[in-house]
């Protein structure tokens, strides 16, 4: 029998070497939802307050690709796609250094300032959730906005993965700017009595005025605060939004919500504007 060549030998000593590096490297994390199930209906929206400190607007580039982030969120609004991101990011650091929880109502955007407050509304089902933004992204095709898994499961597309949302920028300025501008001593009890914004508690969103006024004449008859029905603007396919409101607090929007469960009502979500 002929002698061994060495060129087989290194050949075999270098696939030795790739299963045992495939074997030392650390598996892959995926991103998903928890593993154990949770009830979002107790885990309240972010509740818009004014910052008074410097805004994460700075320019960065990822991936080749530079990005301008805007000076204010003020009058912004958008329409497009939204993801969600959970397990694999819980816990770490936000884009402005905030710890990321996925049980938060938060949010990742790629040019908004951050903190800001946006409303988002989810153009399947009329659910919205007001949140807090407070990292970047999604850097991911033509998403728009990416939620948190709590923030997801509120607006109904957890399992789904992503949705045709509606981004409305809250802005939290103008209140500061109201009680700046009492201009009487009179008017000092008035003006420190303003609220960041006003509260509403949303019942539905339908997609006919006839079915959104045949509710709004259903609360009428078991609560006294009133209702309203206004429809969505600027929508190709139109919705019209059931609100009782506005409400003087959250405890009150709450008690509200408990009388329409009593009477076997939707019990509806908090809206802040």
């Amino acid at each position: 029998m002929g002698a061994v060549t060495g060129k087989p030998c290194m050949v075999l000593a270098g696939m030795i070497l790739m299963v045992l590096a495939g074997c030392s490297a650390p598996p892959m994390v995926r991103d998903g939802a928890p593993s154990q199930d949770v009830d979002v209906s107790k885990i309240p929206d972010a509740v818009p307050q004014p910052h008074y400190g410097p805004l994460k607007n700075s320019p960065y580039q990822l991936a080749g690709v530079s990005y301008q982030p805007l000076a204010s969120a003020t009058g912004f609004r958008q329409e497009g796609i939204a993801s969600w991101y959970g397990t694999k990011f819980h816990g770490r650091k936000t884009a402005n250094g905030e710890t990321y929880n996925m049980f938060a109502m938060t949010a990742a955007h790629k040019t908004l300032p951050l903190p800001s407050y946006v409303r988002v509304t989810n153009r399947a089902n009329g659910r919205s959730v007001v949140l807090r933004v407070n990292d970047r992204g999604p850097f991911h095709g033509n998403r728009v906005i990416d939620l948190s898994y709590a923030a997801a499961k509120k607006l109904g597309f957890q399992n789904k993965g992503t949705a045709n949302v509606v981004i409305e920028a809250i802005d939290t300025t103008q209140p500061v700017q109201q009680i700046a501008q009492a201009p009487a001593a009179g008017d000092v009890e008035k003006a420190t009595a303003l609220t960041p914004l006003s509260i509403y508690l949303q019942v539905a969103a339908l997609s006919t005025r006839t079915g959104a006024e045949a509710l709004q004449k259903r609360l009428q008859q078991v609560i006294t605060q009133p209702v309203q029905v206004t429809q969505v603007e600027d929508e190709a396919d139109a919705l019209y939004r059931v609100r009782v409101g506005p409400l003087p607090n959250r405890t009150d929007a709450l008690k509200v919500g408990d009388l329409l469960a009593e009477a076997s009502l939707e019990r509806g979500h908090l809206v802040f504007e």
